[in-house]
C-alpha cells in the first residue's frame, strides 16, 4: 500500500507540473482559448483509451502489475521529454496524449491490486493511494512555479524556460519506471493465477450490466469533469486576469490538494465504517457550494482561502466513489471496475475542457465557475439516488 501510493505520488507530480506549465506553453506558441481546452481534452481522451487495455491486463495478469506500473511511468516520462523539444502545437498535443495514456495505465493495476489485497479496508486503501497523489499534486505546482518564475521567499533568479523544466520533470518519471519492478516484487501476489480470456469476458460482461456500477461511473465522471475544467482554467484566470507570478500560481494550485492530504484518509476511514453514500453526498454537495462561491470570492485572501477549503473535497471524494464501485463487483474484476471508473471520467472529462474554453472565451471566469458548479450539483443529486452496497464488515 505504501509503495504503490508513493509511486502514485511521483506520477501525480508529473500531472501537476503540466497544469502550471500550460499557460507558459500557451504564451510561447500562441494557443487560443478553445485550443487550450482541447489540449486537456486530448489528455482525457488518451486516458480513456488507456483504461480499457489496462483493466483487462490488470485482471488477467495480476502477478505482472509491477511491469504495468513501470510502463505507465515510462510513458509519462517520455511525454514530458517530448514536450521539452516540441516546436509546435501539434507535437505538444501528441506529448500530452502520451502523458494521458501513461497516467491512466497506472490506475487499473494499482487500484485493482489494492482492492483485491485489502477487501475489508478498501476505503482506507483507496484513500492512501490518493493521498500519495495529493502529495505529488501539492508539491509539484510549488516546485514547477519556482523553477519557471525564479522567485520564492526572497530568493530570485532568472527562472528556466518551460522546455527545460519539462525535460527535468521527465527524469524522476523515468527513474521510477526503472525502480518499480525491483521494489514492487510482491505486487499481485494475492492472485491465485492467470485468468483466461474467456473467463475475463464472462466476468466483464456481468460488470457492464451492473446498474449500480454504471451509476457510480457517471458520478465519478461528473467529479472528474469538474476537476478537469476548473483546474485547467483557474490557472489561466490567475495568470491572465489576476496577473499572478508563476510561483504564486503554483502555490495556489497546490492548495487544491494540500488540505486533502489530511482529509482523504479520514474520509476513507469513515466510509469503511459508516458506508460510502453519506460521505460521497456530503463531499459532492460541499464541493458544489464552494465552487459557486468563486462568483463572490474573485481575488485576494477570500479567493485563496476558498481554494484551500475546496482542497478538502476536490480530490478526496474520488477514492470513496471508486471504493463504492469496488463494493459492487466480485473478486477478479477489480481492475476492470477501476478502468470503467476512469474511462467514464475520461469520456465526459474530454468534453468539459472544450465547453469550459468556449465559456471562458465568451463570458470569462464566471462562466467556467457556473459550469463546474452545475456539474457538481448534478453529481450530488446522483449520489442521493444511486444504490450503494455497504462495505464488507
Amino acid at each position: 500500500m505504501v509503495g504503490i501510493s508513493a509511486g502514485h505520488g511521483v506520477k501525480h507530480f508529473g500531472q501537476g507540473a503540466l497544469t502550471v506549465m500550460m499557460p507558459f506553453i500557451r504564451a510561447t506558441l500562441g494557443i487560443g482559448d478553445i485550443a487550450y481546452g482541447a489540449i486537456f481534452t486530448l489528455n482525457s481522451v488518451s486516458s480513456g483509451i488507456a483504461n480499457l487495455p489496462a483493466g483487462m491486463l490488470a485482471d488477467m495478469y495480476r502477478k505482472q502489475v509491477a511491469w504495468m506500473l513501470s510502463a505507465s511511468m515510462l510513458m509519462v516520462g517520455l511525454g514530458y521529454f517530448m514536450i521539452g523539444f516540441s516546436p509546435a502545437l501539434w507535437l505538444v498535443g501528441l506529448s500530452v496524449a502520451i502523458i494521458g495514456f501513461g497516467t491512466s495505465l497506472w490506475h487499473a493495476p494499482a487500484f485493482g491490486t489494492l482492492a483485491a489485497r485489502y477487501p475489508k479496508r478498501r476505503g482506507v486503501a483507496m484513500a492512501a493511494h490518493l493521498t500519495g497523489a495529493q502529495v505529488g499534486n501539492a508539491t509539484s505546482p510549488i516546485i514547477i512555479g519556482f523553477l519557471l518564475g525564479g522567485a520564492i521567499f526572497g530568493l530570485n533568479f532568472a527562472g528556466f524556460e518551460w522546455r527545460y523544466v519539462a525535460v527535468g520533470v521527465a527524469m524522476p518519471m523515468l527513474a521510477t519506471a526503472i525502480l518499480v519492478p525491483a521494489l514492487f516484487k510482491s505486487a499481485g501476489a494475492e492472485a491465485s493465477g492467470t485468468m483466461k480470456l474467456a473467463e475475463y469476458f464472462t466476468a466483464a460482461a456481468k460488470l457492464v450490466r451492473n446498474i449500480n456500477v454504471l451509476g457510480l461511473v457517471l458520478l465519478g465522471a461528473c467529479r472528474g469533469a469538474v476537476h478537469t475544467a476548473f483546474q485547467g482554467f483557474v490557472v489561466l484566470y490567475m495568470r491572465e486576469s489576476l496577473e499572478m507570478s508563476a510561483f504564486t500560481i503554483g502555490y495556489h494550485v497546490s492548495l487544491l490538494t494540500l488540505a486533502g492530504i489530511a482529509s482523504t484518509p479520514i474520509m476513507g476511514w469513515i466510509s469503511d465504517r459508516t458506508g460510502r453514500k453519506p460521505v460521497i453526498i456530503g463531499a459532492m454537495g460541499t464541493m458544489a457550494v464552494l465552487v459557486f462561491l468563486f462568483l463572490i470570492a474573485e481575488s485576494g485572501l477570500p479567493f485563496t482561502i476558498l481554494l484551500a477549503t475546496l482542497g478538502l473535497f476536490f480530490f478526496s471524494v474520488m477514492p470513496i466513489i471508486t471504493a463504492a464501485a469496488m463494493d459492487q463487483v466480485g473478486p477478479g474484476t477489480e481492475g476492470s471496475a477501476t478502468a470503467m471508473m476512469f474511462t467514464g471520467g475520461a469520456v465526459i472529462g474530454a468534453l468539459s475542457p472544450i465547453a469550459a474554453g468556449a465559456l471562458f472565451e465568451a463570458i470569462g471566469w464566471s462562466g467556467v465557475v457556473v459550469f463546474c458548479g452545475a456539474i457538481a450539483t448534478f453529481g450530488t443529486a446522483m449520489a442521493l439516488v444511486i444504490p450503494m452496497r455497504r462495505p464488507q464488515p
